[in-house]
């Protein structure tokens, strides 16, 4: 049985609601939060706002984020609606948008990732993602927003969604993302030390609304501690 929501974690749960109808919830996820329950988490983000409405009992995760990540999730309140989002994502019909400060220069030529990846479950359950011939087929567009001395801020387009894909793919390409413990080397995490959480963002994510045809897009806001480190970047 999860653990029943604080008061203050309800708030600022509520406070993460970006949309709501009859069939979509639509939040602005916080960093740090599972998604979900399980590995010695006793309360997730779909298990917490489960608790905080009786109409809400019945919410399904339509997609994921890493604990770590921030930004647009949607849930569904309906089996039907999360058939149909599940539909979309397999015919990679929505659109995903992410924003990521990596580390050092990262180059205006590279506008593209296309490498497999591997899945591997750790005996402590951790899940570790690497570059590999034998995996599944992953393709992330990447484009340069700012520079700054040490770091880069870009927008990254996932094609597929593979799981830790984009955190991965910065790794590849020699930039990986700034407070990734699990795919940062030791060397690079000593260009700016004082960040210790994943700067990744899913800023803006659109797929076409079943009933009408009208292309829904929703935008989140940034986290905090990013928006706090690029005002400190700049």
């Amino acid at each position: 049985k999860p653990n029943k929501p604080g008061v203050e974690l309800v708030k600022r749960l509520l406070k993460s609601v970006i949309f709501e109808n009859d069939d979509l919830l639509v939040i602005n996820k916080p960093s740090g939060f599972s998604v979900h329950g399980g590995s010695g988490i006793r309360l997730g983000l779909i298990e917490a706002f489960r608790q905080i409405k009786p109409e809400w009992a019945a919410l399904e995760l339509a997609h994921r984020l890493d604990m770590d990540t921030s930004g647009c999730l949607l849930i569904c309140k309906n089996p039907i609606y999360l058939k149909y989002l599940h539909a979309e994502f397999k015919a990679k019909t929505v659109t995903k948008h992410y924003l990521a400060v990596v580390h050092g220069y990262w180059p205006d030529a590279l506008c593209e990732v296309d490498v497999p990846l591997l899945k591997n479950e750790l005996a402590s359950g951790e899940r570790i993602v690497k570059v590999d011939k034998t995996g599944k087929e992953s393709k992330t567009r990447f484009e340069v927003i700012k520079r700054f001395a040490k770091a880069t801020l870009v927008k990254a387009l996932p094609e597929t969604g593979r799981t830790h894909q984009i955190r991965v793919h910065c790794q590849h390409a020699g930039h990986p993302i700034v407070g990734d413990a699990r795919y940062t080397s030791r060397a690079k995490a000593l260009h700016l030390p004082e960040v210790k959480h994943l700067c990744l963002h899913a800023s803006k994510i659109s797929f076409t609304e079943p009933q009408s045809g009208v292309l829904l897009s929703f935008e989140a806001e940034l986290d905090p501690q990013l928006a706090e480190l690029l005002n400190t970047l700049a």
